[in-house]
């Protein structure tokens, strides 16, 4: 297989704006922040309105609201006795749309390529952690579609990394007398509904594991990273 040159350094200002952008993304990376976040961007309200409309009390709104402040997402003014909260200058309900367009895309897309390479419902069924440990005992291969580095960085013991893009010119290296399971990224993740789809019209043996990497670490089973 090809082998990919290394990637260039990344310089300090490169890194300090990845960590801004980080800091920013978690941030946002709560429901409540989101729902508060949707709310003062519709109109100007107080915290006892944001509250009452958001189902949460005034102490758990005004914390949320307050990180949300500090990241530059809402500001607020002084009313008279009330604190009065609206959206963060610059492109905020840009940022929520782009958010929104990309789950939708995501979506679509997980919908388009299960109707477009299932023949049967249960062609592209995700199996568990629990179904996943069984199979490997039972000698599954275990199918990393993922990219080389997201592999080098981390991936399921025993683990072959072939990329989705790049499955199609080695299926010849590939079992027809086992299960393969493949995984890729995520929930959200689409490389993997690819790969076995591609596996299945091609006569393997394939599923995929539903969460992805993430559930697998997530559930502190071992990881193995590829040392330089």
């Amino acid at each position: 297989m090809k082998t990919l040159p290394p990637s260039p350094p990344m310089t300090d200002a490169a890194a300090d704006s990845l960590d801004d952008l980080a800091d920013a993304a978690k941030t946002l990376g709560h429901p409540h922040r989101l729902a508060l976040l949707q709310a003062v961007l519709q109109r100007e309200s107080t915290v006892e309105q944001l509250a009452l409309g958001s189902g949460l009390s005034i102490t758990n709104a005004s914390q949320h609201l307050q990180q949300l402040k500090r990241a530059g997402f809402i500001q607020s003014r002084r009313d008279g006795k009330h604190v009065l909260y609206r959206g963060g200058a610059g492109p905020v309900s840009e940022v929520l749309s782009a958010l929104q367009d990309y789950l939708s895309h995501q979506r679509q897309e997980m919908r388009r390529v299960a109707a477009d390479s299932v023949n049967r419902p249960e062609q592209l069924e995700a199996v568990s952690i629990e179904q996943l440990v069984a199979k490997l005992d039972e000698g599954a291969l275990l199918l990393d579609v993922r990219s080389r580095e997201d592999y080098a960085a981390g991936h399921i013991p025993g683990a072959v990394n072939i990329p989705t893009e790049e499955l199609e010119p080695h299926l010849a290296q590939l079992p027809r007398d086992q299960n393969i399971v493949a995984y890729c990224g995520g929930r959200y993740c689409v490389l993997s509904m690819r790969a076995v789809a591609l596996l299945r019209a091609r006569g393997f043996q394939a599923q995929r594991l539903g969460d992805g990497f993430p559930a697998w670490k997530a559930a502190g089973l071992r990881v193995e990273a590829r040392r330089h």
